[in-house]
């Protein structure tokens, strides 16, 4: 990317660094480009004075890159829906009590490559997890500490997995699971408005373009995010 780091006026005067804190999440299936707008983010608040952490799903603490592993590698089958929501929250409690709480409680900004709307992407809709299952282990676990704005990466599901196969990753035992789970995760996410918790919180960005473009996409959603909590506190 050979993005310049733009100025975020309503962001800045609604989030003064280290004065507050903002939880944002990258959603979005296998290969739309996360990692490489999540590093311009970074950038992007770094520059701007505002202390980052960066976090991930599964994973972020120690305990939970343990899960990762056994998450994303191996066989596609060695767990069903229902296992995989078990791994998936027990990684996510020990990322909330060790990552994300501390980082907010000391107003940090924190990054998550994926949060919670991923466990109903792919194990409520990819894997047909009843919500209701997932919906009480999600407020047992989660609690009110929901991103402030979720942005969901939308890629063709062809073109996301041409991208992720191209990586070569052995983080690849999802991708092993075929187009057409792929197909219902990306209506999964594109349905954000089916998950109430999400719903308010979440803006759906086009991924099938320049990276470059992408991210001024996603600065947008950050301005006008801003621009909405001022325009509702007032």
């Amino acid at each position: 990317m050979t993005t310049q780091l733009p100025a975020l006026p309503h962001f800045t005067k609604l989030i003064p660094p280290g004065q507050k804190p903002f939880f944002l999440c990258l959603e979005g299936g296998d290969g739309v480009g996360k990692t490489t707008q999540i590093k311009a983010l970074t950038n992007c608040f770094q520059a701007q004075g505002y202390d980052v952490v960066l976090t991930r799903e599964p994973g972020g603490s120690p305990t939970g890159m343990e899960i990762r592993k056994l998450f994303v590698e191996g066989d596609p089958h060695r767990w069903d829906g229902i296992s995989e929501t078990m791994l998936i929250y027990t990684s996510r409690h020990e990322n909330l009590r060790r990552v994300v709480r501390p980082a907010l409680s000391a107003n940090k900004i924190v990054i998550a490559d994926r949060f919670a709307l991923s466990t109903y992407a792919y194990q409520g809709v990819g894997r047909g997890v009843d919500m209701g299952f997932i919906n009480a282990i999600h407020h047992t676990i989660v609690g009110t500490t929901n991103p402030d704005l979720t942005v969901v990466l939308d890629l063709p599901t062809d073109k996301a997995l041409a991208r992720s196969n191209r990586q070569g990753n052995h983080e690849n035992r999802f991708e092993k699971l075929g187009q057409d789970f792929h197909e219902r995760l990306r209506q999964g996410y594109l349905n954000v408005g089916n998950f109430p918790q999400f719903a308010p919180s979440s803006q759906i960005i086009n991924a099938d373009a320049a990276p470059d473009d992408v991210f001024a996409a996603i600065i947008h959603s950050l301005e006008s995010w801003a621009e909405q909590q001022r325009r509702q506190s007032a």
